[in-house]
């Protein structure tokens, strides 16, 4: 609910401060007093596009600052959570500035915040209804929320939206697996052609760099192995006269005579024995050596072959030897998804068919559910034509089918024939100004249900009425504000009279300048309001006496 609106310095309005009420609050004036610079205001601290001059001339700049209450449910807080934006307990302060040069700056519970936050905050805070209206009723993209509302097909538009997200998903899956498929039959010649390169060839990990290093040894083998067969001759192998020959003899000849030398050759026979010993142990080792050292030519050949192979692999694939097990691994386990593909992608289409036979069925339904509560929409709507006099006049809700989407597949347009035998069409294309008010007004008494927060807004929805069809308007929008708010802008008396909230919006000239002020009525100026309505400047006895009546049916 709209609680209160403040304007300095906006078009001729210098400061106004106005706190509205729950219930029907009216605005009337003379022509040109400035009713509409309200609704401009207004429409400019909710983003709304309107005038492109509004700073009141010779001011700096223009303010406008809105204050909605806000229950805890409201629609306004979701808003604020996906924007990032602190919440109050109970209101939500919208304050909007324009500089004399343009600029326009917007705060949102003293947060600064976008054009574009504002315009989706007034989404959940206010209606316009009215002639020129194309955010609401007369704006054909909304007729099919408008009807679901009424249908009260909320979970059916769950359950189809659900089924619709399966589908895609489901879509998705297949699409992804085809493209998948596709890519690999591309190129599934080469594919198996590097397959079997690799399974021919098995590297293993860590191969590589173990035939390099055997392959290095045997290549220095032969010159290792001369210097070390040379030693082992110098040691005594192969039958040549080694160390140990000599170190044995020397020992045999002092062990022949260590018996007369009284132990003096006790110590050197005993080292020579050591001697003997280590040299043995070297002889082994060399031999060992000798023995490890030996190799087959043709080994190393094949150990070169098998080496180069590896390394021209990877060279291939651009990848280190040890990557080529992985790749191996790679290409079998994309030609074996070649393979089985066909089966899965069967498997993946049946998935589709059967996603897009629950949405199918779950759209249906929905339509079945517009199509019924059209039809009690259009009864509705044609009951509360009667008493607007527009008995001869036909509303029709036309259902065409559309492109299938998360909310179903109808296309929903409200339309209107204001005579028998005349085609229907688009409300704002038939009806003139009047039957296009009373329309309005028809429609929204019937799609209008427990209070949901939003302020009503209705500019001049009366134009063109009078008499008994101005008064069934009148109580229509009192009936609209029980439990929630409704502001209207009006010349007429009967409606004027409906209201539980009246304000006069009137024009003050002087040399100088032109100011716009609104002045909230007592009972008294009430009936003198009404009454200038009824007979214009001159207010008679009678015209306060038709006023009073007005005001206590």
């Amino acid at each position: 609910m709209l609680r209160a609106l403040e304007i300095r310095d906006m078009l001729i309005i210098d400061r106004l401060d106005l706190v509205f009420q729950p219930g029907l609050n009216v605005l009337t004036g003379e022509t040109g007093a400035g009713k509409s610079i309200l609704l401009d205001s207004l429409g400019f601290v909710l983003g709304w596009r309107g005038r492109a001059e509004l700073v009141r001339h010779g001011a700096g700049q223009g303010e406008v600052t809105a204050v909605f209450d806000l229950p805890k449910n409201h629609g306004a807080r979701a808003v604020l959570a996906a924007a990032g934006l602190p919440e109050s307990d109970d209101e939500l302060i919208l304050r909007r500035v324009n500089t004399v040069d343009g600029r326009k700056t917007a705060w949102v519970n003293d947060r600064r915040c976008s054009g574009e936050i504002l315009r989706a905050l007034s989404d959940t805070l206010v209606e316009l209804h009215g002639q020129h209206d194309d955010r609401g009723l007369l704006n054909p993209r909304g007729h099919r929320a408008m009807l679901d509302i009424f249908a009260g097909v909320e979970a059916a538009r769950a359950r189809t939206r659900n089924s619709w997200d399966a589908m895609g998903a489901a879509r998705n899956k297949v699409d992804q697996t085809r493209a998948a498929l596709d890519a690999v039959r591309a190129e599934e010649e080469r594919l198996r052609h590097e397959s079997a390169e690799l399974e021919e060839l098995d590297p293993q990990l860590g191969e590589e760099p173990e035939l390099d290093a055997r392959r290095r040894q045997m290549q220095s083998a032969e010159k290792i192995r001369a210097d070390i067969m040379r030693a082992h001759v110098l040691l005594g192998g192969e039958g040549g006269d080694g160390a140990d020959s000599a170190i044995g003899d020397a020992l045999r000849w002092l062990e022949g005579v260590a018996g007369s030398a009284e132990g003096v050759l006790d110590s050197p026979i005993a080292a020579l024995g050591r001697t003997l010993d280590e040299i043995s142990d070297a002889q082994r080792g060399v031999e060992e050596a000798l023995e490890a050292l030996q190799y087959d030519p043709f080994e190393l050949e094949r150990i070169e072959e098998r080496l180069f192979a590896i390394r021209a692999l990877a060279r291939k694939h651009d990848v280190v030897p040890d990557d080529l097990v992985e790749l191996t691994q790679s290409l079998r386990d994309r030609l074996a998804a070649l393979d089985a593909g066909d089966a899965d992608l069967a498997v993946l289409y049946a998935e589709l068919e059967r996603a897009e036979a629950a949405y199918d069925s779950e759209a249906a339904k929905l339509s079945q559910q517009r199509a019924a509560a059209a039809a009690r929409l259009d009864a509705a709507v044609m009951a509360e034509l009667a008493p607007l006099r527009m008995e001869r006049a036909v509303f029709c809700t036309e259902i065409t089918p559309a492109d299938p989407g998360p909310e179903g597949r109808d296309a929903v347009a409200f339309t209107v024939a204001t005579n028998p035998g005349v085609p229907a069409g688009p409300l704002n294309k038939i009806a003139s100004g009047g039957e296009l008010s009373r329309f309005l007004l028809a429609l929204k008494v019937c799609l209008t249900g427990p209070s949901s927060g939003v302020t009503m807004i209705f500019d001049e929805i009366d134009r063109g009425v009078g008499g008994a069809t101005a008064d069934a308007v009148g109580r229509r929008l009192a009936e609209l504000a029980e439990g929630g708010q409704v502001l209207v802008v009006t010349h007429s008396p009967q409606v004027a009279a409906r209201g539980g909230h009246h304000w006069r919006v009137h024009k003050q000239s002087d040399a100088k300048s032109t100011l716009s002020t609104v002045t909230a009525l007592a009972e008294t100026d009430r009936i003198d309001e009404i009454a200038r309505m009824l007979a214009g400047d001159t207010i008679t006895t009678e015209a306060r006496a038709a006023a009073r009546a007005l005001l206590v049916d």
